[in-house]
């Protein structure tokens, strides 16, 4: 029987980077391809355990690179797509709406094209966020489900619900095999460090001010990474097709709580919490009910409280890499093992 051949995109990112590892080493059976431009966040030191596996594959190309692209797919003929490449970080979207849209929603159209006309394609996975929703009130009784109208609030997230309606209307008019999977915040091993969760910790860890938007009270859902690598497998490979899944920790904390734990479990003084001027346009609070995807058989296996103990543990015992990204030298890393 032939192997079966999994395109990551983004794979050398955060989520994307988890999910490859999660799949190389879940199904050696299944040839993995990462595909990715090497962007600042872009960083394949990760990696190094896996590169040298048999059914391991580094692709160095932009999503957005019609020709690269569609070349990548008439040599070998996918069997499945998981598409994670994007701008993602909501305060450089503000600042450069422009690269966002080419990024998430043209990139996103070329890779449908190339799946569409290479044919073959078993399954198109499009992840995505729960920032396409918009934003929810403090009332804790309200969540986002699958039926809530896209009201995005920032370039980031109406790139994002632009690139799932392109992926929906594949499905639709071509009837493309996909799934949207819309997953709130992510936190775990190998978080590029502008995010909260690293940042909090990196700047804790080196006796910094921790910078937090207005009051501290925004409340995200907490997802850790690997549950999130978990539901994605599931849904490659049970989710109905056409259909779209919400993936969602049941962990609601406010950024100054989630903060102040870090602090706490850091055996730190909270004197270094700095409150700054709210970002543009910040959403008070996002909520997930994944009752949908739990109904396939998946429940999140790390509570807030294990995870973000886990989390802390890893950037304790891993300090080169995020000095190294800090530093910029992890951009080195492709020019030393991959170019010619």
């Amino acid at each position: 029987m032939a192997r079966k051949k999994v395109l990551v995109t983004g794979g050398a990112g955060f989520i994307g980077g988890n999910f490859v590892q999660y799949m190389v080493n879940k199904y050696p059976d299944y040839d993995i391809y990462n595909l990715d431009l090497l962007t600042y966040a872009g960083d394949l030191t990760k990696h190094k355990e896996i590169e040298k596996k048999d059914n391991y594959h580094f692709v160095k190309a932009d999503i957005a690179d019609r020709d690269a692209i569609s070349a990548l797919f008439e040599k070998e003929k996918f069997d499945y797509v998981t598409h994670f490449a994007a701008e993602s970080h909501v305060d450089r979207s503000i600042t450069d709406p422009e690269i966002f849209v080419v990024t998430n929603v043209l990139g996103t159209q070329v890779l449908l094209d190339a799946a569409k006309a290479v044919g073959g394609v078993t399954k198109f996975v499009h992840v995505s966020t729960d920032e396409v929703y918009g934003e929810l009130d403090f009332d804790p009784t309200t969540f986002f489900t699958e039926n809530t109208p896209l009201q995005p609030n920032s370039p980031y997230s109406a790139s994002k619900a632009s690139s799932d309606m392109l992926v929906r209307a594949y499905h639709k008019t071509f009837g493309l095999p996909i799934n949207i999977t819309r997953c709130s915040n992510n936190y775990g091993p190998y978080q590029f460090p502008e995010k909260l969760i690293p940042l909090t910790i990196s700047r804790v860890l080196n006796d910094q001010k921790i910078p937090v938007y207005g009051d501290g009270k925004n409340i995200r859902d907490w997802l850790h990474i690997l549950d999130h690598c978990a539901a994605i497998d599931l849904v490659l490979h049970e989710g109905a097709n056409g259909e779209v899944y919400n993936v969602g920790g049941h962990n609601e904390r406010t950024n100054l709580e989630v903060v102040k734990t870090i602090i706490s479990i850091l055996g730190k003084s909270e004197d270094f919490i700095e409150f700054v001027t709210d970002r543009l346009g910040h959403d008070k609070r996002y909520a997930i009910n994944p009752t949908k995807l739990e109904a396939l058989g998946w429940k999140p296996t790390y509570s807030f409280e294990s995870g973000i103990a886990q989390t802390i543990q890893w950037y304790l015992d891993n300090k080169g890499w995020w000095e190294e990204i800090i530093s910029g030298e992890y951009q080195n890393y492709f020019e030393k093992h991959y170019a010619l």
